[in-house]
């Protein structure tokens, strides 16, 4: 079978064109193509099935590639024909086509059935789009300049089949021997006839006279208007947080069934949760933290509804049962430790009495064997920790080292953790199965769900346990200083050995988001700047203020000389201490630090070898406390101007965060302040740019391919230039919250939204619309004239009808998506509004660890009946042009 490939490319001297043909099990091969008249790029290939997969790249110089599409083309071949001549376009990951085609789009047409066309011996092209179109009643069709397209007739248009989601084809004769043009319109099937006809200039074709050869004209990017596009409107609730008559003092899988009731009266579209994997280290409160997962694909055992196991519990527990269940549900707030002790009871006392039943059961078995590669190391490391209570795996008495051959023995039956080992993996398979139940449910609604990707994993989890060669143990992530946290975040979780997990070709990732996509249509990337460069801390750091960006351009000695900067390592990099500042921060209990550091007889002190660092020094107060001197004394500790890492042998140099505002900077001399202002804005602000922007793209590609759900990327925080540009280049939906503006000004205008946004008005890090009424008095003022446009003062509190038009603010504007925290669709109905407001946080990140408990206040069951505040909602939604 001969293909002759056609593309349209402008290429300066020196670069050329590379088609790369993809086939399954194969190496890619690599055609060169040649340039002729007008920018017409062509190449020939002998091909020899009827299905293809191909992209094009552009290289320079030794073949180096310049430029290449990150998403493949594909088309299908009739049988009737041995030649194809394909006219093709760029295909670039940000039209519409490449990422409105996804799992949302499939619940929206949940109804779709793939039509077929019949391409015939004399037909001369086939005509192929890719556009996702969102409306059931909406059609493509298309019309041209010759007579066989209709003469730009809206009367004889033809209409294109849609032969998969989003994929429209249609085959014609053309017989006139002359250039053809033509565009592509949106046809109303309820109407019958032509609503719009695509914007900018015509597409073209050329004539085939050749009779045995079949041109396929293979178009992208529809030109649809902004209100064609894709709209929708979500609600963002943590499984947790949802209240039920069934639940057991927390949210369950199963309530995510009710949600959804609730959402399609509404006219809600998504469903937006935090992580659902298991985060069990100690079974403590501190567990309810949900970025801090054991596990990147167990679900959390919380979440497992009792009343839907495949097997009933005991009839001597079922009073006891519904005793706990009456007294937890009847709490404001999760008490996680009664909650998850319960849980666990129950659960133990199921798999116990049914233990012969599970174990034959050819489902489950199936559910090992499918899931084995993570599901054998993660019920041997909830046996181990358990076994000896820590999650640490450094600190167990055996398997500290994870070593397969030694670990597949617990699904021994001879083995005496083989029945424990089951238990873990039957609570994972009955957890599955009720996840998968509830979003079936969701999916046969048209309602789709969002889920919540952290940036990172926890220390002591199974990951970093049986592949700790893809993470940086030595370091840890967090985030630099804020609006909310002044001394920076310290999640205390490993790095990512990115040139490990590129050498494997991201395999890690490609399975992460292969588990996560059985779930979810759409995905929350939490700091998707991780991928651009992270924030990380030495282990000897506690607080997030002593960490620097890697990977970056640091700041190196002959650097230092080049901006004559006098460097002296002790006075630049140990943290300065004198008299003054002594006094500065100890006040009249300065003696009292004298125990941690020696005087230097020069009028400066340094800190004693055993506590000079933060981690040194918490280590020590955990058994030995000092009270208040505590913490000044590591706050003492950052006291530096410039952090150090060693880099192949080399000692390089990272400017400490807001250096400016330490005690240390005010004693240096006012030329010396000003060098180091400048390296600091250099390093922050201009060299690190082209960098990250290169590392995102190494990564983010690869992984976005490897799923079809619709990817969304938390950036909020320090946002180098560097982020929107590769975000917009991958169609990476970004998110704009009203209170944390990347500019500086006080607050985002959501008018000012573009399409590839997700708007809210506030999230589960931040204070709830209510609560940040109130927190301050000036800045609420000023809000409430400029931004609600309302005259005179603010009131005291946020009342119903200033939440409603917060919300109108964000529904009536070109984002995407507009989803809204439950908390705030409450704060809109002053019957629905929570009396106990500080009861709504779910979080706040100055607080680490926080306790996440938020629970709602009103039962899923009554929320459903509330018609007329679900009418309401509902007209919104839909008055604002959202589906």
């Amino acid at each position: 079978m001969k293909l002759y490939f056609n593309i349209g490319y402008s290429a300066k001297p020196g670069e050329s064109l590379q088609l790369i043909i993809n086939e399954e099990g194969a190496v890619p091969k690599t055609h060169k193509m040649f340039c002729t008249e007008n920018g017409l790029w062509k190449c020939e290939v002998d091909y020899f099935s009827k299905s293809i997969s191909y992209k094009y790249q552009l290289t320079g110089e030794k073949e180096s590639i310049l430029r290449e599409e990150f998403v493949l083309h594909h088309l299908n071949f009739p049988h009737n024909y041995k030649e194809f001549s394909i006219f093709d376009e760029w295909n670039n990951k940000n039209f519409p086509e490449n990422y409105l085609n996804n799992k949302i789009l499939y619940n929206k047409l949940n109804q779709f059935v793939p039509e077929k066309i019949s391409v015939l011996k004399k037909h001369t092209h086939l005509f192929r789009l890719e556009a996702p179109v969102y409306n059931p009643n909406w059609k493509i069709v298309l019309f041209g300049s010759t007579a066989s397209l209709g003469n730009w007739n809206y009367e004889k248009v033809i209409h294109l089949s849609q032969t998969d989601f989003g994929i429209w084809e249609t085959s014609v004769e053309i017989p006139e021997n002359e250039f053809i043009q033509f565009k592509y319109c949106l046809y109303d099937k309820n109407e019958g006839k032509v609503i719009d006809v695509e914007a900018g200039e015509n597409r073209f074709a050329v004539a085939n006279q050749q009779k045995d050869v079949l041109q396929v004209v293979s178009s992208h990017y529809f030109k649809f208007k902004l209100y064609q596009m894709y709209h929708d409107a979500g609600v963002a609730v943590p499984v947790f947080s949802l209240r039920s008559e069934n639940g057991f003092g927390v949210g369950e899988f199963s309530d995510m069934k009710e949600l959804a009731d609730w959402t399609k009266e509404t006219g809600l579209g998504i469903i937006q949760i935090l992580p659902i994997n298991d985060t069990t280290a100690n079974y403590s409160w501190t567990d309810s933290y949900p970025y801090a997962a054991v596990s990147v694909y167990a679900l959390h055992p919380q979440y497992i509804s009792l009343e839907n196991l495949d097997f009933k519990l005991p009839k001597d527990l079922v009073e006891e049962y519904n005793a706990e269940k009456l007294k937890l549900n009847y709490l404001e707030l999760i008490d996680y430790e009664e909650m998850i002790s319960g849980k666990w009871k129950f659960l133990k006392a199921v798999f116990n009495t049914e233990k012969e039943k599970i174990y034959k059961d050819r489902n489950f078995k199936k559910f090992i064997k499918d899931n084995e590669d993570w599901l054998i190391p993660y019920s041997a490391f909830c046996v181990l920790r358990d076994k000896y209570k820590t999650p640490n795996f450094n600190d167990w008495k055996t398997h500290k080292k994870y070593i397969a051959g030694k670990i597949s023995p617990f699904f021994s039956a001879k083995n005496k953790e083989y029945d424990v080992s089951m238990l873990h993996a039957w609570v994972q398979y009955q957890l599955h199965k009720q996840l998968k139940e509830a979003i079936e449910y969701i999916h046969s609604l048209g309602v789709s769900v969002k889920g919540d990707l952290p940036i990172g994993i926890y220390r002591h989890s199974v990951e970093a346990w049986t592949e700790p060669e893809l993470f940086g143990m030595d370091f840890q992530a967090g985030a630099p200083p804020d609006q909310f946290t002044e001394l920076g975040q310290n999640w205390e979780f490993p790095t990512y050995n990115w040139e490990a997990m590129k050498a494997d070709d991201y395999t890690w990732w490609k399975n992460r988001f292969k588990a996560l996509e059985q779930y979810f249509d759409a995905m929350r990337i939490d700091h998707i700047l991780g991928f651009f460069r992270i924030w990380r801390m030495p282990i000897s750091a506690t607080q997030g203020i002593l960490g620097y960006f890697y990977p970056a351009v640091p700041v190196t000695e002959e650097e230092f000389k080049a901006w004559h900067i006098p460097f002296d390592f002790n006075r630049y990099c140990k943290p300065f201490i004198n008299d003054q500042i002594l006094w500065n921060y100890f006040g009249e209990d300065h003696g009292k630090a004298l125990e941690f550091i020696n005087n230097n007889s020069n009028g400066t002190y340094s800190f004693k070898e055993e506590f000079d660092t933060q981690r040194k020094l918490s280590d020590f107060f955990k058994k030995n406390p000092r009270g208040s001197v505590e913490e000044q004394l590591i706050a003492l500790c950052a006291n530096v101007l410039f952090l150090t890492e060693e880099r192949e042998g080399e000692t390089v140099y990272h400017p400490r965060f807001n250096v400016y505002n330490t005690e240390s900077y005010k004693y240096l001399s006012d030329w010396e302040k000003k060098s180091i202002y400048d390296l600091y804005h250099d390093y922050f602000f201009k060299r690190q740019d082209k960098l990250w922007s290169e590392k995102a793209m190494e990564k983010l590609p690869m992984i976005l391919n490897a799923t079809e759900m619709l990817i969304c990327g938390e950036d909020l925080g320090m946002v180098p230039d560097c982020v929107p540009a590769v975000m917009d280049e991958l169609a990476i939906i970004a998110l704009k919250v009203q209170r944390m503006p990347s500019d500086n000004i006080p607050f985002y205008n959501p008018k000012n939204a573009s399409y590839l946004n997700v708007i809210t008005a506030s999230s589960h890090d931040s204070s709830t619309l209510r609560q940040w009424w109130k927190e301050d008095p000036a800045l609420t003022q000023k809000y409430f004239n400029q931004q609600l446009i309302q005259y005179g003062k603010a009131p005291q509190e946020l009342d119903a009808h200033l939440a409603e038009i917060i919300m109108k603010q964000h529904l009536y504007t070109n984002a995407m998506l507009a989803i809204f925290p439950i908390q705030e669709f409450f704060a809109t109905d002053k019957e629905l509004t929570n009396p106990k407001m500080d009861n709504e946080r779910i979080n706040n990140p100055a607080i680490f660890p926080h306790y996440w408990r938020y629970r709602m206040h009103l039962n899923l069951e009554d929320l459903k009946n509330s018609t007329d505040f679900n009418q309401k909602i509902k007209y919104w939604v839909k008055d604002s042009g959202r589906l």
